[in-house]
């Protein structure tokens, strides 16, 4: 058991390195430097550790020299310098000092004080990680997982990120389970890689606390077990994880296995929200727009909508233009509802790529133009999307932007009818009446096929694959 220094002991200590290091001693003049930075038996002054660890690494002390370097990086004592702290990190890696390889490497990595080089980089990590420090472990092992400086390689990866997990280092530990977990270099093994999550998240690490909450949550690896996964998830938010924080906002709201609390759903998403995660930036803005947690208003919806559109999410891109279009929270404007519509629908938003052939069709928002509503239609409608096969079996009907084509009508409403839509099953009846039977068959034929070349979009039917 390590025993405590008393503050006359820790005193004494200070005087002897004080008296060794005014007489020139490079050893103990970075033992003071190093008393002087963590305010050891003297109080802390960051100057005048700087001032003591000058001195030693001038003397040659290669520790002296990594702690110098480090000092002028981050500006403590000493105003920051990336030149001077790339030339006392040399100064000590040239000296087999595994810290300040590691350390030049980060400044080749990052372009700081020299010129960016990852290949330079993966050569100071190689030195240092084959010393046996953890940290440049898992540095080497991000090159060969990354392809940064060296070919990708998932077992070379995969042997230096073990390497330094066994050493308890956690981020190596955390990118240890994340190859378990994607099946790089190694069989996947949701098993494997929530046991080093577990052991990273103990360390503290937020994103393998997060990632222990996800495996309790969705039982991916261990029993599901929602207590557990709000616990961890928790844990993580609590250190500013976003998605932990948007993922804990979920649990808390859907009330999987766990009370359901839309207040304190509501406070997660709103600091997600507030970090600029889009996902989370959307559902609170669901929360606006429902009510839910939350006294109802548009307009915030709106505002939420719109910040997670900007960032690129379809479904809120989608949200806003409806709200344009309708008037919600914000005055009616066609124009920028169509806007929006278009950028969902440019993400293959099938919703969106209905919509915005319903603008071309009438002519709102938009200058009319029956070739791109079909076009639109057509879009969604490949989708499985029924309204946009009810509307393009439409423009089939009446030969609008397409050749009139009572088959193409017909198997379009036919498939509509299939996914629910009530009109499209009375307008197929109706053609029915009209037809020959050889073409009702010919046509049924035809919603056969596409059903065969779409599965996915005919189990959204709810029909089997003939």
């Amino acid at each position: 058991m390590k025993k405590t220094c008393t503050a006359q002991q820790g005193y004494d200590s200070y005087r002897w390195f004080l008296d060794a290091a005014e007489r020139g001693n490079a050893y103990a003049q970075f033992n003071l430097g190093r008393m002087y930075k963590a305010g050891d038996g003297v109080a802390r002054d960051e100057a005048k550790a700087c001032y003591w660890m000058s001195k030693a690494a001038r003397q040659g002390l290669a520790y002296a020299q990594n702690q110098l370097g480090a000092m002028y990086y981050y500006g403590r004592g000493v105003e920051p310098d990336d030149d001077l702290a790339v030339h006392w990190f040399r100064s000590a890696a040239r000296q087999g000092e595994a810290s300040a390889q590691q350390n030049l490497g980060q400044m080749y990595r990052k372009g700081r004080g020299l010129v960016r080089s990852d290949e330079m980089a993966y050569s100071w990590f190689c030195r240092a990680a084959d010393q046996g420090l953890a940290s440049a472990q898992t540095l080497l092992g991000e090159c060969y997982a990354d392809g940064r400086g060296v070919p990708r390689n998932y077992p070379m990866a995969l042997a230096w990120y073990r390497k330094a997990a066994l050493q308890n280092d956690p981020h190596a530990q955390l990118r240890l389970g994340l190859m378990y977990k994607h099946g790089f270099g190694v069989g996947r093994n949701e098993v494997q890689a929530m046991a080093w999550f577990r052991q990273a998240a103990m360390q503290d690490i937020p994103a393998a606390q997060r990632l222990v909450g996800v495996a309790y949550a969705e039982g991916l690896g261990v029993p599901c077990d929602p207590p557990r996964a709000v616990s961890w998830l928790l844990r993580a938010a609590e250190q500013d994880d976003v998605d932990a924080q948007f993922n804990l906002a979920v649990l808390l709201s859907h009330g999987k296995g766990v009370e359901h609390d839309h207040d304190l759903a509501l406070t997660w998403y709103q600091r997600a929200a507030q970090a600029g995660h889009a996902l989370a930036q959307y559902n609170l803005g669901g929360m606006y727009a429902r009510g839910c947690g939350v006294e109802r208003d548009d307009r915030r919806a709106l505002e939420w909508y719109r910040l997670a559109a900007e960032q690129g999410t379809a479904s809120a891109q989608f949200n806003v233009a409806v709200m344009y279009a309708n008037g919600c929270g914000v005055s009616r404007d066609d124009t920028l509802a169509a806007a929006w519509y278009r950028s969902a629908a440019e993400q293959g938003d099938a919703s969106a790529q209905n919509n915005l052939g319903v603008m071309y069709a009438n002519g709102i928002g938009v200058e009319q133009d029956d070739l791109q509503a079909v076009d639109w239609y057509a879009k969604a409608a490949e989708q499985g999307h029924a309204l946009a096969q009810f509307n393009l079996g439409g423009m089939y009907s009446s030969g609008r932007g397409v050749p009139r084509d009572p088959l193409q009508s017909f198997m379009w409403l036919t498939l509509s009818a299939q996914g629910g839509d009530i009109a499209a099953l009375s307008n197929s009846r109706r053609m029915t009446l009209v037809m020959t039977p050889q073409a009702v068959k010919t046509a049924q034929e035809l919603a056969r096929r596409w059903r065969r070349r779409h599965p996915q979009a005919a189990a959204r039917l709810g029909r089997p694959v003939a």
